[in-house]
């Protein structure tokens, strides 16, 4: 790989696309060799819910910083951890303050992981791809937007890989931060709003609903009206011209 980056680059820069591959596979990495996995999911936030709380009241501010810091770090390196880390926020901040910590770290998150995986791969990536893989980002460039947060809202597809699949793609550094950051608000609404009863909810079965998952699918659907509006004006211009 190191050799390909020089043969793309120059020597200088693979040097800092090596650098930057290995923060992300190390961070990565060391989330689940030192256990993190044990102490960031449902069971535990259930456990220790009382603490965290009391912990968070004696110390809000250092609380505050530091959950922002861990969920946009999280994000980032793609750990799964993002619906406890969600639920935590909203059950420790509430429903206006904990949307607005998600809102600020996922997208901050999303558009470092985005930034440097297009840096280190995306040249590599491009090289060497098909004629079917090019139609496809030619279509998604020509609506990068509409589609990008149609991606984001319906929960059907994984955050970190819209992080990194958008990267290879020619969509504006702009374009993605404003379709992610709005894409991003309904989602951390609904789980802010879920981590304050934490107390009833006995497994993450219990989330999102058939309703939620519905509402959320249809906003995507919405989000795509101005493509499909689009489209319909292209044939019908291109009927024009042929009769």
């Amino acid at each position: 790989m190191t050799q390909d980056l020089q043969n793309q680059t120059g020597s200088s820069v693979p040097w800092k696309k090596v650098l930057i591959l290995l923060i992300f596979i190390g961070g990565f990495s060391a989330f689940f060799i030192l256990g993190g996995d044990r102490y960031v999911n449902f069971s535990t936030l259930k456990a220790n819910r009382d603490r965290l709380l009391t912990y968070t009241l004696n110390h809000y501010w250092s609380i505050l910083i530091g959950i922002m810091i861990i969920y946009t770090v999280s994000t980032a390196l793609s750990l799964p951890v993002a619906t406890p880390l969600s639920l935590t926020t909203g059950f420790l901040f509430g429903l206006w303050v904990g949307t607005a910590i998600i809102f600020f770290s996922a997208t901050l998150g999303a558009t470092l992981v985005f930034l440097a995986a297009r840096y280190v791969f995306a040249e590599s990536v491009s090289r060497r791809m098909g004629t079917i893989s090019k139609k496809l980002i030619s279509e998604f460039n020509r609506n990068d937007f509409n589609y990008l947060l149609f991606l984001r809202l319906v929960p059907l597809f994984p955050f970190w890989l819209i992080n990194l699949a958008t990267a290879f793609t020619p969509i504006k550094v702009q374009t993605y931060v404003t379709a992610t950051a709005i894409g991003i608000i309904p989602g951390a609404f609904v789980f802010t709003n879920l981590g304050q009863s934490l107390g009833r909810i006995d497994s993450p079965d219990q989330l999102l609903s058939f309703n939620t998952i519905s509402a959320l699918i249809l906003l995507g659907i919405f989000s795509l009206i101005p493509v499909f509006f689009k489209k319909f004006r292209s044939i019908k211009a291109e009927k024009g011209e042929v009769k």
